[in-house]
């Protein structure tokens, strides 16, 4: 029986990721690693339906709670634990407010839970793991001529230092090179995932990312308002099929290598995804308007006109199959 350890797993890709792997591994366990509470990965802001579909799936689940940024947590777990197979770490903060609040905070996160989960990797010599990243360490970088980013282009963009925002993407730069450090310094077998928008089907009630925002105004049948003039550049992929992607870094994936993990086909301003969602998740039923605050108080990231490149995970065989309004009505069809 292979043994995943799923970091994170209480949120949104790791309570997905857990799904699919018992759905589809079915000689495996997952162990779900939480800050908070991780026994109830799979349901996702408790509705029941969702608790239904995630029970007949707990008998192959450990649950462990943990701060993954104690120094005592790397032995503790290990004499707990016999054995790991295989490592997704998911665990991060996603919020950009909590970003721009818990600069020092969230960046002290990033770097140490990073450094904790490789030294698990390594001392259980495990077969592969990845580490979730984000596209947000490209920076701001130059696409006015329309090109796809590729992975080896991460040094071209320019992340402001002296800016609290910029803890996040400064972060996940620090903690790919710690990746890199061990598969070079160790041997451990790690994968990087640049992981672009996600989001489909399981959307927690209380997520209030962008997307997240415009599909509460379909629901409630009001204006969709930008609280930026939404020219920042956004690349997407369904829960789904980044899920299937990352089990493809996974097992496909090259050691000490970065993949962007988007769909091409999912491209556009924020400002396009608005009317997008108003136009045709609700049909036409509501409006796009805009308003911006004096004090930008909701701490959302730098515009950017970054264009993500698929091709190197396509490579390995994977494919994404899921539109925007693909996305929005699943989203929609699970909201309660």
């Amino acid at each position: 029986m292979s043994v995943y350890l799923i970091t994170g797993a209480s949120g949104y890709l790791g309570s997905m990721l857990a799904e699919y792997l018992l759905g589809t591994e079915r000689d495996s366990e997952v162990i779900a690693l939480a800050r908070g509470s991780a026994s109830g990965f799979g349901k996702r802001g408790h509705d029941p339906q969702k608790t239904a579909r995630a029970e007949p799936l707990a008998g192959r689940v450990r649950a462990f709670q943990a701060d993954l940024c104690d120094g005592q947590f790397v032995d503790r777990f290990c004499a707990e634990v016999e054995k790991v197979d295989y490592i997704f770490h998911c665990a991060s903060v996603t919020r950009s407010s909590e970003m721009a609040a818990h600069p020092a905070e969230v960046i002290q996160s990033i770097v140490n839970t990073t450094q904790n989960v490789l030294e698990l990797a390594r001392r259980y010599e495990i077969n592969s793991m990845v580490y979730l990243s984000s596209m947000e360490i490209y920076g701001d970088i130059d696409c006015s001529d329309g090109h796809r980013v590729r992975e080896e282009e991460a040094a071209a963009g320019r992340v402001e230092l002296l800016n609290v925002r910029s803890c996040y993407p400064l972060g996940k730069r620090m903690a790919e090179n710690i990746c890199y450090s061990y598969f070079k310094e160790y041997g451990v077998p790690v994968k990087i995932a640049r992981l672009a928008q996600t989001f489909g089907r399981g959307i927690s009630p209380s997520d209030n990312r962008v997307f997240a925002q415009f599909a509460r105004s379909i629901k409630n049948g009001t204006d969709i308002v930008l609280h930026t003039e939404g020219r920042s550049m956004g690349n997407y992929c369904a829960v789904d099929d980044a899920v299937e992607g990352l089990c493809t870094i996974l097992k496909k994936g090259q050691s000490g290598e970065a993949y962007n993990v988007v769909n091409e086909e999912n491209t556009m301003t924020i400002r396009q995804m608005a009317h997008l969602a108003a136009a045709q998740a609700a049909d036409g039923r509501i409006g796009v308007r805009v308003d911006i605050p004096q004090d930008h108080c909701y701490g959302y990231a730098a515009d950017t006109g970054l264009r993500l490149s698929g091709e190197k995970l396509r490579s390995l065989g994977w494919r994404p199959g899921k539109t925007l309004t693909d996305m929005y009505r699943e989203l929609l069809a699970d909201m309660v």
